[in-house]
């Protein structure tokens, strides 16, 4: 049975019908991989950002007048092929958080939230020092 209020119990069917917990422990341990998996969803997004910013930066000028600079450099395109993959990556883990949430159990809600919650704090507390305006839209 799907429910479509939020509902506090063990018995929770996530995300494949083989993921069903019927005990105590096998809903603790299913929380704590929603927490741990949300908290890693916040450090790839890290290793994303760190990446576009590799991407985006400017190269160093040369340091002798007749030397040439490719427009591109090769560490800058593998840059931008690796921040694509990693927004694949991070947008197949955002979808499937979003799917976890709409189970509505409120134990998987609340693991989620505060693995997102203590991942920022570990990951990406120091992303406050740089503003990066990438986007305006929340959902991107």
């Amino acid at each position: 049975m799907m429910h479509m209020t939020l509902y506090w119990g063990k018995d929770v069917t996530l995300l494949i019908d083989f993921w069903k917990t019927d005990s105590w422990l096998s809903y603790l341990l299913t929380l704590l991989a929603c927490f741990l998996f949300s908290s890693f969803y916040q450090y790839m997004e890290d290793r994303r950002l760190r990446f576009r910013s590799l991407a985006s930066s400017n190269p160093s000028p040369p340091s002798s007048a007749g030397a040439s600079v490719p427009l591109l450099p090769k560490y800058r395109r593998s840059a931008k092929f690796a921040t694509a993959l990693l927004f694949g990556i991070n947008s197949a883990i955002g979808y499937l958080l979003m799917l976890a949430i709409m189970t509505f159990n409120g134990g998987i809600f609340l693991a989620i939230v505060l693995g997102l919650a203590v991942g920022y704090l570990v990951f990406r507390s120091a992303d406050d020092e740089t503003v990066v305006a990438e986007n305006v839209c929340a959902c991107a």
